[in-house]
């Protein structure tokens, strides 16, 4: 079954409600086609709509897709960022080796830079993405390209 493309989604979240929505139009991926979904479960996205969407709120620029490793989670978490570890208080259950994630771009681009970068799904990744990884890298590591 073809998953529908991610809309472009801007939504303002108090403690886990929506307050509002506003639909525009579609979002695109680095390949410059509509941007498909990245995980439903875990439920993934800045906006928790399951796609790599971003906006302005965005600061992080939450846009790469990625299937997380071992060795990815135990290096954000040396950076700071425990991905592994479940926080029931925000709803996050915690990521493990398989798991889909949109990653903040400048994460991705230093486990890149450090040679631990997890591999990317690209028709799941957000144009917003090239502004800080580059599209070569990108595909070294894209899981989706034949």
């Amino acid at each position: 079954m073809a998953r529908a493309p991610c809309q472009l989604c801007r939504v303002a979240r108090k403690v886990g409600k929506v307050l509002a929505t506003m639909v525009t139009e579609p979002a695109l991926n680095v390949l410059g086609e509509p941007l498909e979904p990245c995980s439903l479960a875990p439920l993934t996205g800045f906006y928790r709509d399951g796609c790599c969407n971003t906006g302005p709120e965005d600061l992080g620029a939450h846009v790469v897709c990625a299937e997380m490793t071992a060795d990815f989670l135990e290096f954000s978490a040396q950076q700071g960022n425990d991905l592994s570890t479940p926080r029931p208080e925000f709803g996050f259950a915690g990521l493990k080796e398989g798991d889909r994630w949109c990653l903040c771009a400048a994460r991705w681009q230093e486990a890149f830079v450090a040679g631990m970068a997890p591999r990317v799904v690209l028709k799941s990744t957000h144009a917003r993405a090239l502004e800080i990884c580059g599209l070569e890298e990108l595909k070294a590591f894209a899981m989706d390209l034949s």
